[in-house]
């Protein structure tokens, strides 16, 4: 949820902290603050209500100067968007400060108790009671330094760190500074993202990777229960009950190219016209001609053992749960395995039959969504095999699972899914294609698929030329406050999509539905001022949906069709019509997702919205 920084070095922490908490803001953006420690150990506080403009201005204004610094955008959870709920929080009397990411379940309890023994609470926040009992936890731990002299003279701090956190139950992203150690930063997780970025003479700690590019070139990924010493030129991690454990230190694979606009206005429109390059990278060593099949590395399972499978389980949560409908229709199309899709925040409390063929795929752009890690370690504990669908390496997910596939979709900064989900719907399509024939799916149908697979990059590159039709429709239907979407079979996951990205950054009711189900109820919506979005290439189905606009039509209501190129017929009786290359029926939720994709950015455009950072959202749920 929220965006944690953190700095050691020898320049300026400020203008990093700045930068990666701009980087960040798809995390949280209705508060920022810093904390900044010359080498004399003044601390320095500055917070803001708003936007990381706000801070920057408030900086500019009264700068905050010393090589060691944290940083922190909020997503609010306990407390409204006010400068003393706003991070960083101060424990005791200037001794430390915190940034944190997480919800501390028990914190009204422990907020009474150091009440009690005579601490002030200045915010409505979980956060500051765990600046507070770090504060008490390391005034214990000064005594006992004393009595016992420690090779590592910040041994203490992540002593009193760990005895803080044992009183915790919830999750936590934590970077703490000490007044009277301004040379290192103590950095802890469990249950929410922290990784650690190597430079030269100087180490960063983030959320995730995208601060760390143009800045280190190496990162560690911490692990759950991790409590890391960071200092300007060393970094050790400890476990909080098997002590000190060594970290793996990876090439941080991200550019600077990669986490800017590079001209374009919204990160979000960035990442709709990146997904030919995006699914090529997801494709990329995965298709074999030779074979006619996929391939893939990391899935940690015989082919045996994947053979057996009579059962798949697809679970995550938002835009992920609706890629997962796509694979249920692809995988039991050319498979003729049995799929079932579950909201994670449903399945991690449901106890269902799981059969012992089952196969789970926890599918998540961050590999740190709360309630599909959940529901993937609920699924591991009853013995089956759990395997991942994800974007970030060195997620907890990642590290968690008992295999997986990585989307390699690069960065996505824009808080409205775009490219990963149209690479979480490739992978899985793969996923058709691997089970497939492994079973009874013929060498010529697999060449059929590899073929439309390597050729999906160059589709996409063409649907894309109607982002200016698009935006001239947008211009007619900004206004409108209603809109159904609809579709069927492999378009009814598009349909809901759709409706989503509507909903997430133009705040306008959409609804999604098979198209047959509007007789059903949704046509009561139906009227001039609620246009129909129709995805409708060409199918089986064709006729069926065609009749469902002739009912919307007879009602008065507008429409907008996505069809194939040379369809003349619904031109005769759409409003509008969107026309998207003729693909075969398997990449067709890639080739009509995009229209929707720009339809909701530029109704979002035109209608004053935040794209990149709408309302009440956040990128990463990764909290309950």
């Amino acid at each position: 949820m929220c965006g944690i920084v953190g700095y050691v070095g020898t320049r300026n922490a400020t203008d990093f902290l700045l930068q990666g908490l701009r980087r960040l803001e798809y995390r949280g953006y209705d508060s920022a603050g810093i904390a900044a420690l010359t080498s004399r150990g003044e601390m320095t506080v500055t917070k803001s209500v708003g936007r990381i403009e706000q801070l920057t201005a408030e900086l500019d204004r009264k700068p905050a100067l010393g090589c060691t610094g944290i940083g922190h955008t909020r997503w609010a959870t306990h407390g409204p968007a006010t400068r003393p709920n706003a991070h960083p929080h101060i424990g005791g009397d200037q001794v430390l400060a915190i940034v944190h990411n997480g919800v501390i379940e028990n914190f009204q309890t422990l907020k009474r108790d150091l009440e009690a023994e005579g601490y002030r609470f200045q915010s409505e926040t979980d956060s500051e009671v765990i600046a507070h009992l770090i504060d008490r936890c390391f005034a214990q731990t000064l005594a006992e330094k004393q009595e016992n002299a420690e090779d590592d003279p910040h041994e203490h701090l992540a002593n009193a760190v760990k005895a803080a956190l044992a009183q915790l139950k919830g999750a936590y992203g934590l970077v703490v500074v000490f007044s009277e150690y301004p040379d290192v930063l103590i950095a802890a997780r469990f249950g929410s993202p922290l990784v650690v970025g190597v430079g030269d003479g100087e180490h960063f700690v983030s959320s995730d990777a995208s601060p760390l590019a143009g800045y280190a070139d190496k990162i560690v990924y911490l692990a759950d229960h991790q409590v890391a010493v960071v200092t300007a030129d060393g970094l050790r991690v400890t476990h909080r009950e098997r002590g000190r454990v060594s970290h793996s230190v990876q090439p941080l694979e991200i550019e600077t190219d990669d986490v800017e606009l590079n001209g374009f206005p919204h990160y979000m429109l960035k990442e709709i016209f990146e997904q030919p390059e995006s699914l090529a990278n997801t494709m990329r060593g995965r298709l074999c001609a030779e074979d006619a099949t996929a391939v893939f590395g990391g899935l940690n399972l015989t082919a045996q053992e994947l053979r057996n499978a009579d059962r798949i389980l697809l679970t995550a949560c938002g835009t992920s749960w609706h890629a997962g409908l796509v694979g249920e229709y692809l995988i039991e199309q050319l498979a003729r395995i049995p799929v079932e899709v579950e909201y994670a925040s449903e399945l991690r409390y449901r106890n269902p039959p799981v059969d012992r063929g089952t196969l789970l795929f926890a599918i998540t752009q961050s590999g740190e969504t709360a309630d599909t890690l959940a529901a993937m370690r609920e699924i591991q504990r009853k013995g089956h095999p759990a395997l991942a669908i994800c974007n970030v390496v060195g997620s907890t997910i990642a590290q968690e699972s008992d295999g997986g596939i990585f989307l390699h979709a690069g960065p996505e900064i824009g808080v409205a899914s775009t490219k990963a989900y149209t690479s979480q719907s490739l992978v899985l399509a793969m996923l058709a294609l691997y089970f497939g024939r492994m079973h009874h799916l013929s060498y010529v149908a697999g060449c059929k698929l590899v073929e439309g697979f390597q050729q999906l990059p160059e589709f996409i590159r063409k649907t894309l030329e109607t982002n200016d039709e698009i935006r001239r429709i947008a211009g007619k239907y900004c206004h409108c406050d209603n809109f159904l979407y609809l579709g069927r079979q492999h378009n009814f996951p598009t349909a809901l999509e759709g409706a989503l990205k509507l909903k997430e950054i133009s705040y306008v009711h959409a609804e999604g539905y098979p198209a047959a189900e509007m007789k059903h109820g949704p046509i009561a919506l139906v009227d001039e001022n609620t246009p129909t979005v129709f995805i409708m290439p060409p199918s089986f189905v064709y006729d069926k949906v065609m009749a469902n606009v002739e009912e919307v039509k007879a009602r008065g209501g507008p429409v907008i069709a996505i069809a194939s190129e040379g369809d003349s017929r619904i031109a005769e009786l759409a409003d509008e019509v969107v026309y998207t290359p003729t693909v075969p029926d398997f990449l067709q939720p890639f080739t009509t997702i995009i229209p929707l994709q720009l339809l909701a950015y530029h109704i979002a455009v035109l209608r004053g919205c935040d794209v990149d950072k709408p309302r009440n959202l956040a990128k990463s749920v990764t909290v309950e």
